[in-house]
């Protein structure tokens, strides 16, 4: 029986409780032909691949429901740890393997960039760095692979985006190829033009960073001391386009959905769930919150949750081949979960990257059908206040954003009309920035949280 690779870059929490269960349960099923290899790109994570690979690469996932029931799993689908140098040499070496069929990785929103045109920023130090000819960033990254593969004639991989960016294959091709053109690697770009796919996926799993207490719940339940446990809750969705160039394990019996059209579970989760847990931390930082399942208990956060995604969102989704309104419920049961501990600190980064990818695109199809989009608009004006509190350093904890500029943030709110200036921020609201409604909108919101939000 032939072996294939699936080699994920991004060694966090996320894919090991994510994808790898499963590619897992496929290995549960005697479906033995696809294993994982893990990397990482930088070598901020090298602790844990070495104590996972210590584990024979094998590790425990635990998931809680709602209420409170937990289970306990040995994950068995990665079979190996791609160890962290410099050259990446060893991610290369396996990148380019013919036996290696897929290619996936874990980005954050602002591990994209690209501007609201989708277009690469070129003046991002990162970027420029690996137009350079570095390796830093995942488009770097991946030419570094490609380039090694075509070299090594290890032929056709599929390139898989596994995030939270909407239309993240398209959104990532679009950036690799551009990026490929910029640093004279044409040639390269035509070969990956050819030889490589870049499905679109929707991933679905409230994963918060491992506490300390994990590891001793999973040695009483299990027997088996685990340096590097992982839990999530127990809901797992997986929402795949199915145009795999090389072939591909058979996800479907995993229960992965396996579609031609990924947009409108993406746009759904995206806008349900990914919006609403960053609105809902921004909101219950700036009453001292520390958790996701405590905002909730917050009777005007359960208000300000559900009028954004009943008063905007659905309306802008619908027809939409998704329940929207169970989706909301069955949300807003999940931020309730109180034995996640998913934090506000985790949800609520990255801010500069998700009101353009994720909050803009509501507020402007809300006035492209003739209505305010009011109940949006308080999630932009939450974030607003909490930036102002990290203006001035009162935010309770450090607060990560790949893409701001902390300068120009600080001048923002040292201005005379601070307000004016932030939504006049094209790459924040594109063409709705500086509109008079649209301002006198963010006006009114930021004076309401204020009010309703103020500790």
């Amino acid at each position: 029986m032939s072996t294939y690779t699936w080699l994920h870059i991004g060694a966090g929490s996320f894919h090991r409780a994510h994808q790898a269960w499963y590619l897992h349960t496929l290995r549960q099923m005697g479906k033995t032909d696809w294993s994982i290899a893990l990397g990482n790109i930088r070598d901020d994570v090298t602790p844990i691949l070495e104590k996972l690979a210590a584990q024979n690469c094998e590790y425990t996932l635990e998931t809680v429901t709602p209420s409170g029931e937990r289970a306990y799993e040995r994950i068995t689908s990665i079979r190996q740890v791609v160890a962290w140098d410099k050259d990446l040499s060893q991610l290369t070496a396996l990148g380019a393997a013919a036996d290696t069929r897929v290619i996936a990785f874990t980005v954050t929103e602002s591990g994209y960039y690209l501007d609201t045109s989708f277009k690469l920023e070129q003046g991002n130090p990162d970027i420029k760095a690996d137009l350079g000819g570095g390796h830093t960033t995942i488009y770097g990254t991946i030419a570094l692979l490609l380039r090694a593969r075509r070299e090594n004639g290890g032929g056709p991989v599929t390139l898989l985006s596994c995030d939270n960016v909407r239309h993240n294959g398209k959104r990532f091709r679009q950036g690799l190829l551009e990026f490929l053109h910029l640093s004279g690697q044409s040639d390269l770009a035509a070969w990956a033009e050819a030889n490589t796919t870049s499905p679109c996926c929707m991933v679905d799993r409230i994963t918060p960073r491992p506490s300390p207490d994990i590891a001793p719940r999973v040695l009483a339940a299990t027997g088996f001391v685990d340096a590097v446990p992982v839990m999530g809750e127990s809901f797992i969705q997986w929402v795949v386009e199915d145009d795999f160039i090389a072939g591909r394990p058979e996800l479907e019996l995993a229960g992965v959905e396996m579609v031609q059209d990924v947009e409108p579970y993406e746009e759904a989760k995206i806008r349900i769930l990914n919006v609403t847990h960053a609105g809902v931390a921004w909101a219950g930082t700036l009453l001292g919150i520390a958790h996701i399942h405590e905002d909730m208990e917050v009777a005007s956060i359960r208000e300000l949750a559900y009028r954004y995604v009943t008063d905007d969102v659905i309306p802008c989704l619908l027809p939409c081949p998704l329940d929207l309104v169970a989706y909301r419920d069955t949300v807003m049961e999940r931020f309730g979960n109180p034995y996640i501990l998913d934090t506000n600190q985790r949800v609520g980064a990255d801010g500069f990257s998700k009101i353009p990818a994720m909050i803009t695109p509501t507020l402007r199809e809300c006035y492209a059908r003739g209505k305010q989009p009011a109940a949006t608009a308080m999630l932009v004006a939450l974030f607003f206040e909490f930036m102002r509190l990290w203006h001035k350093d009162e935010l309770p904890y450090p607060y990560q954003d790949g893409v701001m500029d902390p300068e120009a943030v600080h001048a923002m709110f040292e201005g005379e009309d601070p307000v004016g200036a932030f939504t006049a921020d094209a790459a924040l609201f594109g063409e709705l920035a500086g509109g008079a409604d649209f301002t006198t909108l963010l006006r009114e919101s930021v004076a309401l949280v204020q009010t309703l939000f103020h500790q």
